[in-house]
């Protein structure tokens, strides 16, 4: 087993107060000084320098729904996103099992965004080299941060549906050993972090408001790590629904659609392999301009010459760099879904946003070429169209053994492609295939903890 020194273990990551001998702390100290000190590594968690997690209950005059809209917030993680600790954990249970090291391995992300960007910080902690292959018609701000932390970008053609061409460059790599694939699309690591970390913060969270239940948790899927947190709020509280969103222009697990979108990190014409299909009950469509319109309307709204048009206006200044485009794809999806199951004011929906504002100012650039300023006309006009009017249409019940096998299918042809035996794929078609990976952890954890 591979000798390593730095980073903490599922339990610390969900409870980073557990933390040995001042270590918490001192990751603390270095977090604004030095982003890439290696200590960092040590506040990839939900929980902020009071042990909160990072959390907001979105104001009903925003939402036009009674009940709770709760938002885990990602971008206070270490690279701006929760995707770094899927990607982390990848690395870590690589390095743990003596499978690389940083002396004779390279590292490679396939991404489409926020985990290449993660990839490239973990390694640059952790002293590897990393190249991300990314599509070529990503925001200009990923391509930024990935170089800033010294990461090689390899771009492919086309857009974020166009993740399988990634997929099929990540195979190139394969062919020379040095080279070591974090594969978030198929990396079991991430969904363990997920489920256990994002579940269980998901989890504390809620337990705060309204009955202190879960009654729905709602996200888009890209790798689907995020989604395996519906696992975790499931073995709390069974009744509790999974929705996955979708670009409605990108409609693929909703009708096995294809196509172009604008709502970077999901979307991506496939069922990913760690997807568990067993939990998910519904699929939601949600346009792809109505994301970027949203995010807009939060950004700037708060500062048009009327904004007090929208009651407790201060909550939502509060989010004014706290949402990316996928935060809000999620939030549509929420109220959807409040929606669907008529949810009350005791009622709790848990979403995720998953990056900040800082990943976007060259795509509101684009919005604004396409459709102009924002003014309060349009202000009132997009809050009360995006969002007072989502409603409960283009979402699919996925529990039938009919969808289930299709989507099902859907899997096996991507994945069978990619070398992934048929038999591997029907032991994901019960629950105790994913039960088992989550029960690793402790193991995980205790040689997590002896190696350091």
């Amino acid at each position: 087993m591979a000798s390593f020194t730095l980073g903490p273990s599922y339990e610390e990551m969900l409870h980073p107060s557990r933390l040995p001998g001042g270590l918490r702390e001192r990751a603390l100290s270095v977090r604004a000084r030095d982003e890439l000190d290696p200590l960092n590594l040590y506040n990839i968690t939900w929980r902020d320098d009071r042990d909160r997690i990072r959390h907001v209950v979105l104001p009903r005059a925003l939402t036009g729904v009674d009940a709770n809209i709760i938002v885990l917030l990602g971008c206070e993680f270490p690279s701006g996103s929760h995707k770094v600790g899927a990607a982390y954990v990848t690395l870590m249970e690589l390095e743990q099992a003596g499978e690389i090291d940083p002396a004779h391995s390279r590292i490679i992300g396939p991404s489409t965004g926020n985990f290449g960007i993660g990839v490239a910080y973990i390694a640059r902690l952790m002293g590897y080299p990393a190249v991300v292959i990314m599509p070529e018609q990503m925001s200009a701000e990923r391509y930024d941060r990935i170089k800033q932390y010294g990461g090689e970008l390899d771009l492919t053609p086309g857009s974020e549906s166009d993740v399988i061409l990634v997929l099929e460059r990540t195979q190139q790599y394969k062919k020379d050993s040095r080279n070591t694939v974090l594969a978030q699309f198929e990396s079991l690591p991430n969904y363990r972090f997920h489920r256990y970390v994002t579940g269980g913060s998901a989890l504390e969270t809620a337990s705060a408001y309204g009955n202190g239940r879960i009654a729905a948790f709602v996200a888009a899927p890209g790798s689907a790590g995020t989604l395996a947190a519906g696992d975790e709020i499931k073995e709390r509280f069974s009744d509790a629904v999974v929705c996955a969103l979708e670009p409605r222009e990108c409609a693929t697990l909703y009708r096995d659609g294809r196509g172009t979108h604008r709502i970077e990190g999901i979307g991506d014409k496939m069922v990913t392999l760690i997807h568990n299909i067993l939990t998910t009950d519904y699929v939601a469509l949600i346009h792809d301009d109505d994301c970027l319109r949203g995010l807009r309307l939060l950004k700037e709204g708060s500062r048009l010459s009327n904004a007090s048009v929208l009651p407790e206006a201060g909550t939502v200044e509060t989010l004014d760099d706290q949402l990316g485009v996928s935060s809000i794809c999620n939030i549509i999806g929420a109220i959807k879904v409040a929606k669907l199951l008529g949810l009350g004011k005791d009622d709790n929906i848990v979403t995720i946003a998953t990056d900040g504002f800082d990943r976007y100012p060259s795509v509101m650039t684009d919005l604004e070429e396409r459709e102009g300023p924002l003014s309060d006309r349009l202000f009132l006009e997009w809050h009360e169209r995006i969002f007072i009017g989502a409603d409960a249409r283009d979402i699919l019940d996925v529990r039938t053994k009919t969808e289930k096998e299709r989507l099902f299918h859907q899997k096996a042809k991507v994945w069978t492609e990619f070398g992934y035996s048929v038999g591997y794929l029907e032991q994901m078609r019960s629950q105790s295939f994913w039960d088992a990976e989550h029960a690793k952890i402790p193991e995980i954890d205790e040689a997590c903890l002896r190696c350091r």
